[in-house]
């Protein structure tokens, strides 16, 4: 745990805890419920995608509708820990794996959609159905020469090419 996080925790002697600091509390407690649940749904969705699964695939499997997931991964609603415990089974991961990475510091980072999401399963799934290890290596050896290509670039299709 932190040491700069408030404790609500008041020494009896002094009296109650004054309105202000329940107040801040509140703000700081839901800043970091609003961080942890923007983190969980970046790797609810991470793993998903990793994975090769869509939204509707998954909310099969768990008995929900393509719409929860979307709200999981967008932290619209929150992941009760039996949900995140039976996300971790479904993933093949440890319930820890859903908060690797977190940072009480961290500012959330906005989650792309629309066609990122779809143009991403295509290629794991395209991917990890190459058989050839070789031909996978290939394949990323491109993919990060096209990346670096693109970034040197500013992101401008070369139309002389």
């Amino acid at each position: 745990m932190s040491s700069h996080r408030p404790s609500i925790a008041a020494d009896r002697s002094q009296g109650p805890v004054p309105s202000q600091t329940l107040g801040r509390i509140g703000r700081t407690a839901q800043g970091i419920q609003r961080r942890v649940g923007d983190h969980i749904g970046e790797r609810i969705r991470r793993r998903r995608t990793e994975l090769g699964l869509t939204q509707e695939q998954l909310g099969e499997v768990l008995g929900v509708s393509y719409q929860q997931i979307q709200k999981y991964e967008t932290a619209a609603n929150r992941v009760s820990a039996a949900r995140l415990y039976e996300l971790a089974q479904t993933f093949d991961v440890d319930v820890a794996y859903f908060f690797e990475g977190f940072e009480d510091t961290d500012t959330p980072h906005a989650l792309p959609h629309g066609g990122h999401n779809r143009t991403s399963i295509d290629l794991v799934r395209n991917f990890m159905a190459l058989k050839d290890d070789a031909l996978q290596t290939a394949v990323s050896g491109l993919l990060k020469a096209l990346r670096e290509r693109d970034a040197g670039a500013g992101s401008q299709p070369d139309i002389n090419s």
